[in-house]
């Protein structure tokens, strides 16, 4: 996935920097297994939608039995791109939405792994507020964070 941002020239989306409300920085995308730990990280500008990566996270996942997911990942091509793959949907619909589309709320519990994974990564000082300038070099801190934290016990 570094491939996605190039060599590190190229522009602030090349090195996942966008424009919000704090000033210039970006959004650590993950996509965590069932015990919580963190299987596949992407970055992304912050002034891009979560959904964005929503397509790129679940092919970098591979096969899963269910998704669970926030209000933020409730759209229809998700859902359609997980019913292709044999994948459950477990995503509570939007308030905007006419008809809500049911879910299993007790799987839905388990989104608090997800929750916990990114307050863990979220100890190192280094990911929590992105000191390195290159895209490839945050990834990289929030992959060795990830190692460490879950791959060295």
């Amino acid at each position: 996935m570094l491939s996605f941002f190039g060599t590190g020239v190229g522009g602030a989306f090349a090195q996942a920097v966008g424009r919000s409300r704090g000033g210039w920085t970006c959004k650590l995308h993950g996509l965590a297994d069932a015990l919580g730990r963190p299987r596949v990280l992407l970055l992304s500008p912050s002034n891009t939608n979560d959904i964005a990566l929503a397509r790129a996270l679940v092919e970098a996942a591979g096969p899963a039995h269910r998704l669970i997911a926030d209000r933020g990942y409730d759209a229809n091509h998700l859902r359609r791109l997980l019913a292709e793959r044999g994948t459950e949907a477990v995503i509570p619909s939007t308030t905007s939405r006419k008809t809500p589309i049911p879910y299993d709320a007790q799987a839905y519990r388990a989104r608090n792994l997800v929750e916990r994974m990114w307050c863990r990564l979220k100890d190192w000082r280094r990911v929590a507020t992105r000191y390195d300038k290159l895209a490839r070099n945050f990834l990289a801190s929030a992959q060795i964070a990830a190692l460490f934290t879950w791959g060295l016990n």
